[in-house]
């Protein structure tokens, strides 16, 4: 049996209300949608059920409204770009009503934080939910570590199956670190081992290489006595860095850390640099990207492994020239990739804003927009939202 029931698994749906959980949190610039990738991601799931004859409501919360009703949290200012994304029109539906649709329409249900009972998973709110729909089904892994009405508590309650866009990214998170191929690298990067803790002491028991990268990079070389000067370094860490050390070498998982690094003075677009060993770094450096040598070398790592998950820069890459390494292992990964070799998985903001950067966010086997559930997901823990769709499958199919 499948971990879950996707759309394949749903009969004939014609006249039925099918709720969807979809993640439309966009960005928002002058009242305006500024970035539509997740209404995109959306588009594949709420087209074919509408193809299908269903009656499709769209639930999604927006924002922090925290259980009140705040106008500018409104999802009816998402509407317009939906419908242009679709290429069909798109109704709303404000909080409260019980909208009367036909066969095929889509409609999207007001924010559903907007009702206290969302956040608190309450069974009242679950079965209004409940009275909306007649089938379920979650297409939103972006919420899926939230325990809440729409993720978790509708899909005890009424038929629940995967969307397109979370089919994709269960089956890619599967292939990256459930049953990966081996070898298996790691790229974690980002400022702070603080925000990664977990992350890194679960990946050790899990990949070959870890490949640290980043100001966290910084904290696990002083950890290991080499003078960073002054980067950005977390010294009160230095017991825990080792830990992860000894965890990962008990583990038999080599942890690469760069031996060359690109220094500076300033932290500024394009300042006075310096390409040193990370034993010659100056009292008053900072050390902001990884150095071209050891970039080679973990270039050389990626050619061994059959399966990468990437979560974070290796330097600060939103200021140039620090972005370099990032870039160039994210075309090897990419080139890898394309030939066949490589299955790789990014995720996480910062990440996905890097491989745009270097022009190969295409490339990559899957790319998720999700941030704290990816997280959460390659720290090992049970996301709420997909635990209840495979609790489902587990019943009888409806």
């Amino acid at each position: 049996m499948n971990r879950f029931r996707t759309l394949d698994d749903l009969g004939d749906i014609t006249g039925k209300r099918v709720l969807v959980r979809e993640d439309l949190n966009v960005p928002m610039a002058d009242g305006t949608v500024s970035d539509d990738t997740r209404l995109r991601a959306a588009a594949p799931t709420l087209l074919e059920l509408a193809d299908r004859g269903a009656q499709v409501l769209v639930l999604a919360h927006f924002g922090r409204p925290k259980g009140a009703v705040v106008e500018k949290y409104s999802l009816r200012q998402v509407v317009p770009a939906l419908a242009g994304v679709l290429g069909r029109p798109v109704g709303f539906v404000a909080a409260g009503e019980t909208p009367d649709l036909a066969d095929g329409e889509i409609v999207v249900i007001e924010n559903t934080r907007f009702d206290p009972g969302e956040e608190a998973n309450s069974a009242e709110f679950v079965n209004h939910l409940k009275s909306l729909g007649e089938i379920y089904v979650n297409d939103a892994f972006s919420a899926a570590h939230r325990a809440h009405a729409s993720t978790v508590g509708i899909a005890h309650a009424l038929p629940a199956y995967a969307g397109r866009a979370m089919e994709a990214e269960l089956n890619a998170l599967e292939a990256a670190l459930g049953q990966p191929v081996h070898p298996v690298a790691a790229v974690v990067g980002g400022a702070k081992v603080s925000s990664k803790l977990d992350v890194l002491m679960h990946l050790v028991g899990k990949v070959d290489h870890l490949i640290i990268g980043g100001g966290m990079a910084n904290t696990f070389l002083a950890a290991r006595g080499v003078n960073v000067g002054k980067s950005l370094c977390e010294h009160d860490l230095a017991a825990t860095c080792e830990e992860i050390l000894a965890n990962a070498e008990r583990a038999g998982c080599t942890v690469h850390l760069p031996y060359d690094v690109v220094t500076a003075r300033q932290f500024a677009p394009y300042p006075p640099t310096e390409t040193v060993n990370v034993h010659e770094v100056a009292p008053d450096a900072m050390i902001l990207d990884v150095g071209p040598a050891a970039v080679e070398a973990l270039a050389d790592v990626l050619k061994t492994c059959r399966t990468l998950v990437w979560n974070g820069p290796l330097g600060a890459f939103e200021t140039p020239p620090f972005d370099t390494a990032t870039v160039a292992l994210a075309r090897t990964a990419a080139a890898l990739t394309r030939e066949g070799s490589l299955v790789s998985v990014a995720g996480g903001g910062d990440t996905v804003a890097a491989l745009n950067q270097a022009g190969v966010a295409g490339d990559f086997s899957y790319v998720s927009t999700a941030g704290g559930a990816f997280l959460e997901w390659m720290e090992g823990k049970t996301l709420p939202g997909v635990a209840a769709l495979e609790e489902a499958a587990q019943g009888s199919t409806p």
